[in-house]
């Protein structure tokens, strides 16, 4: 195959984003107006989409509409959602359907709608490289694209001032269930064994299968199980749900905890050790990886219509349960064929009592979450790592190569609950631009709640705690980098 290599785009941007997932098309949204920015984002698909596996009809996002890409940094910006309402004839609906909580279906066509209007996003550009020259600091951004007509794959490069790393995370399966998927894929006979985030292509096969089980704690766990639940029934399929959190617990979403989602929570999460980190990461998973509260209500109102006047309702909920083992059966049959459907046995052990037992289904859906790591094409030693050799993320969001590498989105595990929360992307995305401007394009808010987090004026350490500064303003050394 013949490559070919186009250095039409050596121009020096002064950021090219890497991702195009809300929290990146949110920073392209809101650099889109400023001058001193040229900015381009690369993004291996051929356009944008958001969790299409689990576009379940109904399903709403668990943010306010406010959360969407620009409005927390500024509301009068043409790529807002009411905007794009606005623009679809769908404000007044809107408006009257008296709910701050869009349709799952209705932020992706908005989401859609906004990449449509921007003119910096690059679509099938599978970037395979970022490196740094160290002549002129400059970082250097290597993408492929698809095979031509004529079979001949280009790859561009592309130089920037900064980079975003907002690739996002990537479904993960826990040991037993992976190796429940990778031995499934050798018998054509088998069930599904999916990630929640492959649901609805595989949903008719899960239900076709007379037996499936969802394994997971959180919203997508539930809202499978839901969908699964209203046409489970002895002559369909039945559908069991195993979770190994003590209790099929609601998102916690009172006021002053919502205040943790703020610059002084993060602040403060920032400046502990990461031995406490990690202990708050499992603790808050409730503040958002837990089940809508109204969600946990219509699945018992679900459980309680189908099995009035006796009725049988084939399932089973399984909480402080964890799968430990797994392993498939094949039926040979008579003829001793083997793509017959087998069954799936799950070795499953109870938290609080310690016992284990056998749970045989045949299909499964693993709603297990999503993973980070350092992306494979970073140069080695560009990205700043911590001692567990995770992406370490200063509180400014800059992982590297002297604070011209940008991380946005998967910095969980260094500033909390905020670095999957959509209605902070904005905050963050401002922060960057600061970062990548020298001055502040968009009023960056120090603080916004009532309570105040550990003791004012100290850290753990005994370290004085401040709040992020934004850079001073640098337009002339701006002017020789140009």
């Amino acid at each position: 195959m013949t490559r070919t290599t186009d250095r039409a785009h050596d121009r020096t941007y002064d950021l090219v984003g890497i991702g195009v997932g809300p929290f990146n098309l949110g920073l392209a949204a809101l650099a889109d107006p400023l001058d001193d920015v040229d900015a381009v984002f690369l993004d291996r698909r051929e356009g944008f989409s958001w969790h299409p596996g689990m576009m379940l009809e109904g399903a709403t996002i668990q943010v306010p509409f406010l959360a969407d890409l620009v409005t927390m940094a500024d509301p009068t910006s043409p790529y807002s959602f009411l905007a794009f309402l606005k623009d679809t004839g769908r404000l007044y609906p809107f408006y009257i359907r008296e709910s701050f909580y869009p349709l799952r279906a209705e932020y992706d066509e908005y989401c859609r709608w906004a990449a449509d209007r921007l003119t910096t996003l690059r679509w099938g550009r599978d970037v395979t490289a970022v490196g740094r020259d160290e002549e002129t600091g400059d970082l250097v951004v290597t993408a492929r694209l698809s095979a031509g007509p004529d079979g001949t794959a280009r790859t561009e490069t592309y130089r920037a001032r900064h980079v975003v790393l907002g690739v996002g995370t990537t479904p993960q399966l826990p040991g037993p269930l992976a190796a429940l998927a990778a031995e499934a894929a050798r018998h054509p006979g088998a069930g599904p064994v999916v990630h929640s985030a492959d649901y609805l292509p595989h949903r008719a096969a899960l239900a076709a299968s007379g037996a499936v089980t969802v394994v997971g704690s959180g919203q997508s766990a539930a809202e499978v199980y839901r969908d699964l639940l209203e046409d489970a029934a002895p002559d369909a399929h039945r559908v069991d749900w195993v979770t190994r959190s003590p209790r099929f617990f609601p998102m916690e979403y009172t006021k002053l905890t919502l205040e943790m989602t703020s610059p002084e929570y993060t602040d403060h999460y920032r400046a502990l050790p990461t031995e406490l980190r990690e202990i708050l990461g499992r603790e808050q998973r409730a503040l958002y990886k837990g089940i809508s509260g109204d969600l946990v209500d219509d699945i018992y109102d679900t459980l309680y219509r189908k099995s009035a006047l006796g009725r049988e309702v084939p399932t089973t909920l399984l909480s402080d349960t964890e799968v430990v083992a797994a392993r498939y059966e094949p039926d040979d049959g008579a003829d001793g064929s083997t793509d017959r459907a087998g069954e799936y046995v799950l070795t499953l052990r109870h938290g609080q009592l310690g016992t284990t037992a056998e749970h045989r289904t045949r299909a499964v859906v693993a709603a297990t979450g999503y993973g980070a790591g350092v992306p494979g094409f970073v140069a080695p030693g560009l990205v700043d790592l911590d001692e567990l050799g995770r992406v370490d993320v200063a509180r400014d969001y800059t992982a590297g190569a002297g604070g011209r590498l940008h991380v946005g989105g998967t910095e969980a595990h260094t500033h909390g609950v905020t670095a999957p929360d959509l209605g902070f992307a904005a905050w963050r995305n401002s922060v960057i631009l600061a970062q990548v401007t020298g001055r502040e394009p968009y009023a960056i808010e120090r603080r916004i709640a009532f309570q105040t987090f550990g003791l004012p004026g100290g850290r753990p350490d005994g370290e004085r705690s401040t709040p992020w500064s934004p850079p001073e303003p640098a337009a002339a050394e701006r002017e020789v980098a140009r």
